[in-house]
């Protein structure tokens, strides 16, 4: 009975689509540099960035999606939703990746970027969820808005608390600050519109709210 159980593994792997493992590769890359983090604190890209409070919350968002469709999704017969789980685990990869390569401190501009992209694939995935649901354009619209602003300012606070209060930093928080809540609601409002029209027109069958279900 054991002999077929390689050649059924292999064929089960062989099923797997390519979107199956760009999913796992994004995981693995956002636990392997976060393990890095944990492991050589004393790199200096790493110091003052509060990478032990990363590691111990940037992996929640790998896990998420996969436990919310192992308890929901799977038993209404739904394919899994990879470009939710891609979309939601890519800004923190994106951060993660900011930190190791020193990106924030040599490169002006990337903190002000990095934040306009990772909260317009954060609300992207915001939006890949709503649209199962049958709220119309302008209520998915206001809710991926909403969850853009209060992520963002959310964001701020806690990073406030972690490693600017109190810190060099401090004195030149209020303009950054600014900056980043207006990169994160650019980037808020740019996934918005892209998601009540082309992601729509794509994900909603013709005439309905109802999402697709292949």
């Amino acid at each position: 009975m054991n002999s077929g159980i390689p050649g059924y593994a292999r064929l089960l792997v062989q099923r797997l689509p390519a979107v199956f493992w760009l999913d796992l590769a994004t995981k693995a890359a956002l636990v392997g540099l976060l393990l890095l983090a944990v492991l050589k604190p004393d790199l200096p890209q790493f110091e003052g960035k509060a990478m032990a409070g990363r590691a111990a919350t940037y992996p929640i968002a790998a896990i998420i999606v996969p436990i919310g469709w192992w308890l929901w999704g799977r038993h209404k017969a739904r394919h899994y939703p990879y470009g939710l789980d891609i979309l939601l685990v890519l800004p923190f990869l994106i951060d993660v990746v900011g930190n190791a390569l020193d990106l924030y401190d040599s490169i002006d501009w990337w903190d002000d970027f990095n934040h306009l992209l990772n909260w317009g694939l954060l609300v992207a995935a915001c939006g890949q969820f709503l649209v199962r649901f049958p709220l119309g354009k302008a209520n998915t619209a206001a809710l991926m808005i909403g969850f853009g602003g209060v992520t963002a300012i959310l964001w701020e606070l806690g990073e406030y608390v972690t490693f600017i209060r109190g810190g060099p930093e401090e004195r030149t928080a209020y303009t950054d600050t600014l900056g980043d809540l207006a990169g994160g609601l650019t980037g808020s409002a740019i996934a918005t519109v892209l998601t009540v029209t082309l992601v729509w027109r794509f994900q909603k069958e013709p005439g309905t709210n109802r999402f697709r279900s292949s």
